[in-house]
């Protein structure tokens, strides 16, 4: 409960997290800090912040639970056989391209293990490791994620994925080879409003590098409806390799050529500890097979 209230920043927050009353989160918190005989939890304007001794206290616990997990690793080997529940966390583009296909592989390969797949973004996929909800997630750095220094998890590297220019299939740049961003920076763009997903700003960071600000014409979040307003015409977008839409779209994607390859790094993470799981390290190595499928396409740019 501690780990959550410092994560949280409020007793409100953690005891909704929890899925507990907020007087039961403090009460546990009291109790502890009456039986350890140090302060725990100090105010910080509306909410509360860990005392020197509480931060203490969670390193403590991060080493303690990294200890666990091993533990559970190597009893988790003497299993016989390989039987499930093995829950994987993902967003959206990281599902379609890697984690289904990989679980698919493992549904036939491994019929007795129960894959469980959920859709989350990043940052709400490192709460759910956190909470022990998934035990395997696929996610990109993002804003306010964990530094790769963090003692609660261990982030392994699965792909650095291009971007794609995504130009309706009667325009010029569509019987390009590659194209580079600024070839495009005249056009009329599709592109997510800010502060709806990660990938909009992305964009918007990747055209500033490239010399130019994108003129949006649209706003759109869902690949399917980018890939609609683009083949009728209305612009262009700049899409991630994973990223599909609907088949028969009047679309062409064209590689970025690789003087300025714009690239997104896509990491596994899990709770420190449990990577020695055979359950996960199975998980794992599925999801590395679907990247060299991936990979072995022709319309995966090379330069890359």
């Amino acid at each position: 409960m501690l780990r959550v209230v410092h994560q949280q920043g409020t007793v409100t927050a953690a005891a909704e997290a929890l899925h507990l009353t907020p007087s039961a989160v403090s009460h546990h918190v009291r109790e502890l800090a009456r039986e350890l005989k140090v302060p725990l939890l100090e105010p910080q304007g509306r909410g509360v912040r860990l005392t020197p001794a509480g931060r203490l206290l969670v390193d403590h616990a991060d080493a303690l639970l990294a200890r666990w997990e091993e533990a559970r690793a190597d009893l988790e080997s003497y299993r016989a056989g390989m039987a499930g529940p093995l829950r994987i966390g993902g967003f959206n583009t990281a599902i379609s391209g890697l984690i289904a296909p990989a679980a698919g592989r493992l549904r036939h390969s491994h019929p007795d293990l129960q894959v469980q797949v959920r859709e989350c973004d990043s940052e709400e996929s490192v709460d759910l490791l956190m909470a022990g909800k998934v035990d395997l997630a696929v996610v990109e750095p993002v804003e306010g994620g964990p530094p790769p220094d963090d003692a609660r998890f261990e982030q392994s590297p699965l792909l650095e994925e291009p971007h794609i220019m995504l130009v309706p299939a009667d325009h010029p740049l569509a019987r390009a080879a590659s194209v580079r961003l600024q070839d495009a920076a005249a056009e009329d763009w599709i592109v997510a409003d800010p502060g709806t997903c990660d990938h909009a700003q992305r964009v918007r960071m990747l055209c500033a590098a490239a010399g130019f600000s994108p003129r949006i014409a649209h706003a759109a979040v869902q690949w399917p409806a980018i890939w609609a307003l683009v083949a009728n015409g209305l612009g262009v977008s700049l899409v991630p390799r994973l990223a599909e839409g609907p088949e028969g779209q009047a679309v062409v994607r064209v590689p970025v050529s690789s003087e300025n390859l714009p690239m997104r790094r896509i990491l596994t993470c899990v709770r420190r500890g449990s990577r020695r799981n055979p359950l996960i390290d199975l998980g794992i190595r599925a999801l590395e097979e679907a990247v060299r499928d991936h990979r072995s396409r022709d319309d995966w740019p090379r330069s890359a």
